[in-house]
């Protein structure tokens, strides 16, 4: 993408600004990238209501479509922002103070890295050395001090949280639920930002800050809000994506994941295909691999991944759509090994899933599958994550070995996990795997090792190696890989 080929939608919160708000609409005007600017009138009592209406009477040029919105009440930033993004539809979304502090002649080098590829949300920091105002010590020490725990809690190293100059890619902006109504969208954005994983970027910007008799209206109050959203954001996660959520929880268990790939290493050859890549928990441990296709049908995880490995030249990331008979990417390929982990209980035809995996193996390739196991155990997890099954052990392996295949492994594991999964799903019927279950399959990796030796008869999952060991003449109907499944 150019700058000269994207839309930008500016998001202009106000609320009593009449006598700056003409001015700042003059700058953002005046930026030659295509725009949506839309503002949202906050209840603003002062006039502004009447300045607004007025400039939507007022001509445009093409590259400026003026939009308005306005609230019956003052609700807050947060109110405002929420309220505008049902109608952005700009490539890149940028918030714009009504103020005079910020300056929109900086929105190319604000947007650059989102068109360069390589992040997809970007801050416009006031502290990395650009021209700004010298005023108020203590206000900058909060500023800082704000960012500072922001930072403990997300584990980030912004300099600025607090800075009006958010921008996102809109796809990514759309994901994040926005529930604070004032100035707590600053850290909320911030705290949803780091749970995404999102590639974060600063660059410096100049700041014009006001006095409060020019109308300034953040205060102390706002900086105690301030803390407490960053708290809360940082214990819950109220996001509305179960299967995002648990893949994230899962992206912190690395010895249990480490644990995972001990078993299945010695079965994966170098021509690698991954079905269902999801944030990579596990596509990190096929780098070294001679060639390596990770798909999925999620844009956003497919982002995630492409951010996280194109410098890899033998790792290619794929959008496979499986509804498609030419399997639009994979064309020509074979492979010696597919990994397929917790994604063929997410496949309502999941025998059509094993046909096409068995055309797309070399005779005598790999099939490596990990699978929830246990109908008993299945609940309202399962549901929210779009599980369609659980799955036996026998009946796996006869459908296996009618698309020829021979078994090599089926083993069950995680004889624990059972307790935890059941109580959650089944019991108390939650929606993700909480946090601290998932912590807590770290800490079973000791067991998990010595369970290995006894070979259970039941378990939490099912870990299956098949050995392509007949070509089928049949062209299997394919199948629909769901939008979020993944590893």
């Amino acid at each position: 993408m150019r700058q000269a080929d994207l839309t930008l939608s500016v998001i202009v919160p106000v609320f009593n600004e009449r006598r700056t708000l003409r001015r700042v609409l003059e700058r953002v005007r005046a930026v030659p990238l295509r725009k949506q600017i839309i503002i949202v009138d906050d209840g603003s009592t002062d006039g502004t209501t009447e300045v607004i209406r007025s400039l939507l009477n007022a001509p445009h040029d093409d590259l400026n479509r003026l939009q308005a919105i306005f609230q019956p009440q003052n609700a807050g930033k947060g109110a405002a922002v929420r309220r505008a993004l049902a109608h952005v539809e700009g490539d890149i979304t940028l918030i714009q103070d009504a103020d005079l502090e910020y300056d929109p002649a900086e929105y190319s080098k604000l947007v650059e890295p989102i068109v360069a590829g390589y992040a997809d949300v970007v801050y416009g920091s006031r502290f990395l050395g650009s021209t700004h105002r010298v005023l108020f010590f203590r206000h900058m020490m909060g500023n800082k001090f704000l960012t500072f725990i922001s930072n403990l809690c997300t584990d980030l190293n912004l300099t600025d949280m607090e800075t009006c100059y958010k921008v996102f890619r809109t796809d990514v902006l759309r994901r994040i639920r926005i529930t604070s109504n004032r100035f707590g969208i600053e850290p909320e954005l911030t705290a949803k930002v780091a749970r995404l994983g999102c590639r974060l970027y600063e660059v410096p910007i100049s700041y014009y800050g006001r006095e409060y008799w020019q109308g300034k209206k953040i205060g102390w109050t706002d900086g105690l809000a301030a803390i407490w959203t960053i708290l809360k954001h940082a214990l819950v996660d109220d996001q509305d994506d179960p299967g995002y959520t648990t893949l994230q929880r899962l992206r912190h268990v690395g010895r249990y994941n480490e644990w995972v790939w001990t078993r299945l290493d010695p079965y994966v050859g170098d021509r690698v295909l991954e079905v269902g890549c999801g944030v990579g928990n596990f596509t990190r441990f096929l780098r070294d691999r001679e060639h390596v296709v990770v798909t999925d049908n999620n844009e956003h995880y497919l982002a995630l991944l492409r951010a996280a490995f194109h410098q890899l030249d033998n790792l290619r990331v794929r959008r496979v759509d499986w509804a498609d008979p030419s399997l639009d990417g994979l064309q020509g390929e074979r492979f010696d090994t597919i990994l397929c982990l917790n994604v063929l209980e997410h496949i309502e035809d999941d025998d059509a899933a094993l046909a096409t995996f068995a055309r797309l193996l070399e005779p005598g390739g790999r099939l490596v599958l990990e699978v929830p196991a246990m109908r008993a155990l299945y609940g309202e997890i399962d549901r929210a994550i779009h599980h369609h099954r659980r799955y036996e052990h026998g009946d796996l392996v006869a459908q296996l070995q009618g698309h020829g295949f021979a078994i090599e492994e089926a083993s069950y594991f995680n004889l624990p996990g059972i307790a935890g999964w059941y109580l959650n799903s089944v019991l108390l019927k939650r929606r993700a795997i909480p946090a601290l279950q998932a912590r807590v399959a770290n800490l079973l990796v000791p067991w998990l090792r010595f369970e290995q030796r006894l070979r259970p008869r039941h378990g939490m999952a099912l870990l299956v190696v098949a050995r392509k060991v007949r070509t089928l003449d049949e062209h299997p109907t394919p199948f629909v890989l769901p939008d979020g499944i993944a590893h």
